[in-house]
């Protein structure tokens, strides 16, 4: 399912710093044919230099640079990242998508659970490697509320969950089944087909409007808290819709918006130390590259600023410290 659309950041932001590309690994074999075309045979060297002349060879081995950059200081610094800490990242990520598109956008990307699971524990490291950088005052906050009541104030809001089928002779056989006394969650594992929510018993959690498509959207607004839809039809198949509850539109106050603002500002002053972080572990490490089209991926370090006119100059030929490393 899945313009049940929930405004959500692109995958991108979601897993900061760290990129999905480049992180499964190769399946073919190191020689032979890739493919044929009319018994033209393409060859798998000649598909493999085509990959390596293109510009996006630069940016996987940067990447790849990168990852093994953060893994390394993760073990220097002796940050040991729970697995328990990854489901949870990854389960808020998916949280913000509409059911099922998060793992599409995976199979589109060809990556797997475990190249998720690697990209998320970096991305706690760095989270660890700047926080302590990171910080938030109150002054902050006001100033930020101050710019930004109105988005803050939150709309109508409905917490519902669903079970998706494919066709309306299903969802009618369903619907039977809830007038009879089923159990919606026990009938939303056994029927549902969003792979997202029904081991939830079909749980959306709240959204509001323009969030879902239209027709999901005016039968969750439309029902009393909790009732059970009839088989109503979407995009994306059939839906029964049990609502289980509503929240007012509410006017955001200082008090009651401090917890998200400082959330969101320390979201984006993390984002803005990231690049400080990760520039400064390329700095301090040794990359040698060994193939000539990609040598310009990592240039040495900026020499450091001139020395402000009141200090001694150094003599001619004396080597100039390196900028400190952060």
């Amino acid at each position: 399912m899945s313009k049940l659309i929930r405004t959500a950041a692109a995958v991108a932001t979601a897993i900061v710093g760290v990129t999905f590309s480049g992180c499964s690994g190769s399946s073919g074999g190191s020689g032979g044919d890739i493919a044929t075309v009319n018994d033209q045979h393409i060859s798998k060297a000649d598909f493999d230099r085509k990959l390596e002349s293109s510009p996006t060879a630069k940016q996987v081995l940067t990447q790849m640079v990168q990852q093994a950059l953060i893994d390394q200081y993760g073990k220097d610094q002796k940050i040991d990242i729970s697995a328990d800490a990854i489901a949870k990242k990854e389960a808020d990520i998916k949280s913000k998508y509409p059911p099922g598109q998060f793992e599409a956008i995976l199979r589109q990307q060809g990556l797997t659970e475990t190249d998720v699971q690697n990209i998320l524990r970096q991305q706690l490291i760095i989270e660890q490697a700047v926080g302590p950088q990171v910080k938030v005052s109150d002054a902050d906050i006001k100033a930020y509320f101050d710019k930004n009541h109105a988005t803050l104030d939150k709309p109508e809001q409905v917490r519902a969950r669903h079970i998706l089928v494919a066709d309306e002779k299903t969802a009618d056989t369903i619907e039977a089944k809830l007038k009879a006394g089923g159990n919606f969650a026990d009938l939303a594992k056994q029927y549902s087909t969003d792979p997202s929510t029904k081991d939830k018993g079909g749980e959306l959690g709240f959204f509001g409007k323009g969030q879902m498509v239209p027709a999901f959207q005016a039968a969750a607004f439309s029902l009393p808290v909790g009732a059970i839809s009839a088989p109503v039809k979407s995009p994306f198949g059939w839906h029964i819709i049990n609502v289980e509850e509503k929240k007012p539109a509410t006017h955001a106050s200082l008090a009651s918006a401090k917890a998200q603002i400082k959330d969101t500002l320390t979201q984006q002053l993390t984002q803005q130390q990231i690049p400080v972080f990760l520039q400064g572990l390329r700095a301090k490490a040794t990359i040698t590259v060994n193939d000539d089209r990609y040598k310009d991926a990592f240039p040495p370090p900026l020499p450091s600023a001139a020395p402000a006119a009141s200090a001694a100059a150094p003599a001619a030929g004396t080597p100039v410290p390196a900028p400190a490393k952060t």
